[in-house]
C-alpha cells in the first residue's frame, strides 16, 4: 500500500511538471506574449518542438494517477 501511495504521489508531481511544460510551450494559453518573444531562440524552438509529446505524457499521467487513486482509496461518494 505504501508503494501505491508513492506511485500516486510521483504521478501527481508528473502531472504538475508536464502541466507546466505544456503551459510554457503552448502558444495559445495565457502566456503567448512570452512564448512569442522566446520563439526567436533556437533552444526554445527545440523545446517547443516537443509540445505534443508533453500533452501525451500529461494525459497518460493524469489517467494513471486517477485510476490508481480510485483503486487505492475507492470512489469518494
Amino acid at each position: 500500500m505504501a508503494d501505491m501511495i508513492q506511485i500516486i504521489f510521483l504521478l501527481g508531481l508528473t502531472n504538475l511538471l508536464f502541466l507546466i511544460l505544456v503551459a510554457l510551450s503552448c502558444r495559445c494559453m495565457g502566456i503567448h506574449k512570452l512564448t512569442n518573444k522566446l520563439f526567436k531562440y533556437p533552444l526554445f524552438q527545440r523545446f517547443y518542438s516537443y509540445h505534443c509529446y508533453y500533452w501525451y505524457v500529461f494525459f497518460i499521467s493524469v489517467f494513471l494517477h486517477t485510476v490508481l487513486a480510485f483503486y487505492l482509496f475507492g470512489w469518494p461518494f
